[in-house]
């Protein structure tokens, strides 16, 4: 079966959201390990970006490197995306606002 670039934009949004999700619930420091908090929130951003991307068409690379999606949305014309740019160097904490 073949799937459209949307279908598989929105395949990739739902399991941001579902990191999104943890995220939310992970609020207690006490039960969850900055490092589980990170790496969820990390992927969110991440999966966010790369379901950008594929409904923009430009091929990406295989990576985990926020500030190189960005730079290929930009690239691609995607002046928007600016406003996600400070997230590529980002310390995901517990007191951010998700």
């Amino acid at each position: 079966m073949c799937t459209t670039d949307r279908e598989d934009a929105e395949r990739v949004l739902t399991h941001a959201k579902a990191d999104l999700k943890a995220i939310r619930n992970m609020m207690d420091s006490g039960l969850f390990e900055d490092s589980v908090f990170g790496f969820h929130a990390q992927q969110a951003v991440e999966k966010a970006l790369k379901a950008w991307l594929t409904l923009r068409g430009p091929a990406y690379p295989r990576t985990h490197d926020l500030r190189l999606l960005i730079n290929v949305l930009q690239t691609h014309g995607q002046e928007d995306c600016r406003s996600f740019a400070h997230l590529a160097a980002c310390r995901f904490r517990r007191s951010v606002q998700i």
